[in-house]
């Protein structure tokens, strides 16, 4: 969906885009003139690389997908211990919270055909896993791998949110997530 830009301008488009992420995460109903405000720059400049605030969305969506991609591509799997993929992955996404959040949550893009199949094959390599964890016992059987990921990615934008106010320590969010995701509240 989006044109060719030079990098210079793309490296820019991004800036914009991950500020308005920021923005839209804490008040929804931005106006684009909030969010020009935000990324620093006047309204103009923002209608020059989007031309309508629909047209933004989808480009934070697929900015999102993008990010989270780029960060997944590092977390190599081994099969026969593929219990290691989940915490490493924990680990690399609690950092980008606010784009999982946008991902899952923003429903003015869930109609987009792109980002629709983007954010499928984003999530492929997670359901892989969580099938893999069911085989070995530990996830249940029943429960739906798509419900597993859309837990997985709320306890990551809640644990991002938690961070960033500072009522939890980065070093302790990720053991803090695998623990919760693994065994949930249950005394051990």
């Amino acid at each position: 969906m989006r044109t060719e830009m030079t990098s210079i301008k793309q490296t820019r488009l991004n800036a914009i885009l991950d500020e308005a992420t920021k923005l839209l995460i804490e008040k929804p109903n931005a106006s684009m003139n909030e969010i020009a405000d935000s990324a620093g720059i006047g309204i103009a400049t923002l209608h020059r690389y989007v031309e309508s605030r629909e047209q933004l969305m989808i480009y934070l969506g697929l900015r999102a997908i993008e990010v989270v991609s780029e960060t997944m591509q590092g977390i190599q799997l081994d099969e026969d211990k593929c219990e290691n993929y989940i915490p490493m992955l924990i680990e690399a996404l609690i950092p980008l919270g606010d784009k999982l959040h946008f991902i899952a949550h923003d429903t003015t893009i869930n109609y987009n055909e792109e980002i629709i199949g983007a954010d499928q094959k984003l999530r492929e390599p997670v359901l892989h896993v969580i099938g893999l964890l069911q085989q070995k016992g530990y996830f249940r059987h029943d429960v739906d791998k798509n419900w597993i990921v859309n837990v997985l990615y709320s306890l990551l934008f809640l644990t991002w949110q938690q961070v960033v106010s500072g009522d939890i320590a980065r070093k302790s969010a990720a053991a803090l997530v695998v623990d919760t995701f693994y065994h949930g509240f249950k005394t051990p």
